[in-house]
Formats: structure tokens, C-alpha cells, sequence
């Protein structure tokens, strides 16, 4: 099947300090009681997520969806999702794939083939991988109205410069901001 243009997006939740992850993978940070008037409610999640054809994640933001599934269910429902490690790890799930190998072999000859919209959901090293091999199309990061202090970076010594083009900004009434930028392709 050939399909349009495939697009690739980081998405990332982050503390105002660029924290992506605390040390205990807890989650609590997510909640807001923060209240921003002019904020705007936001669309329908459900609505949103069936726009999205696949996931990608590293193996640890796996193994911490698997853990948190249990309390709040899976978080990506039935969409194909492909999980990037070297590790043997337990499947749950029958849409869940392992991949080990080029990550370049993955987008040209798994993704683009297959997909359109494919959103990295995890973690920091495979985010940085994919920027570095010029494999995204663009990031969203969700910024939280906390700073965490420590804990694990989003960007964290990516060790090249990358231009981004801001394509959108929106502000909730929760007061999470999400920023949504183009990658300039060079």
C-alpha cells in the first residue's frame, strides 16, 4: 500500500525545567490544579488519538506503559506500536512489535510504506536518535506548570543544533502549554 507523505512527530510531557521523567517514574506530576482563564479546554483525546496510525518507544517507557496500564488501562489503545529494543521483553499485547536493528531501515522500510501519522512517544535516547539521523518530521512537547528539579532530561547533550520552525502554541485551561514545532529540513 502507498500512502501520502509519512509524517513522524516527537511527543513529549515536560516539566518547565525540561524534566521528562522523575527518578521514581511516578506520574503525579501530571495532574494540575492549576486554572489559566484564558486557556482553552482542548479536543476530544479520543478523537485526537485516532489520527495517529503507530507508536514508537524505547523499552523502558514500554515496561513503564505496561505498569501503568494496570491501574489506568493502555494508554494507545489498539494501534499498531513498535518498540525499539535489544532486550527480550514480555508481550501483552497483539499489537505490540519489537524492533532491533537501523533505525533509518525502520522508517524507510516499515513506517513510510505503512503509515502516515506516526508519533515517538518515549523516551529521551530514542528521541535524541531520531533527531540526530534527521528522522522527524517535528516535536510537540505538552509543558506542565511544575519544575521538578531533578530527574530525567528530555534534551540532555543531543550534541548537534537543530532550527525548528514553531508551527503552533496553544495554552489549556489546566495550564499545560503545548508547543508544536517543524523540523528545518537542511
Amino acid at each position: 500500500m502507498i500512502l501520502d507523505k509519512m509524517k513522524l512527530t516527537i511527543h513529549m510531557v515536560s516539566s518547565l525545567d525540561g524534566i521528562i521523567a522523575k527518578k521514581d517514574n511516578s506520574i503525579s506530576w501530571f495532574e494540575t490544579s492549576s486554572n489559566y482563564e484564558k486557556g482553552i479546554s482542548g479536543q476530544d483525546p479520543e478523537e485526537f488519538l485516532k489520527t495517529i496510525d503507530c507508536y514508537i518507544m524505547g523499552s523502558r517507557t514500554y515496561e513503564h506503559a505496561l505498569e501503568l496500564s494496570k491501574s489506568y488501562g493502555w494508554a494507545y489503545g489498539d494501534k499498531p506500536t513498535i518498540v525499539i529494543t535489544t532486550r527480550n521483553l514480555p508481550n501483552e499485547r497483539q499489537n505490540i512489535e519489537f524492533y532491533s536493528g537501523d533505525l533509518n531501515q525502520l522508517v524507510s522500510e516499515r513506517l513510510k510504506p505503512n503509515y502516515r501519522n506516526v508519533w515517538l512517544v518515549g523516551g529521551a535516547m530514542l528521541a535524541k536518535d531520531f533527531i540526530r539521523l534527521k528522522l522527524t518530521d517535528e516535536i510537540r512537547i505538552s509543558v506542565l506548570p511544575i519544575i521538578l528539579g531533578a530527574g530525567t532530561l528530555f534534551f540532555d547533550h543531543i550534541g548537534q543544533e537543530q532550527t525548528l520552525h514553531l508551527k503552533d502554541v496553544t495554552a489549556y485551561k489546566n495550564g499545560m502549554i503545548e508547543l508544536w514545532y517543524e523540523i528545518e529540513k537542511e
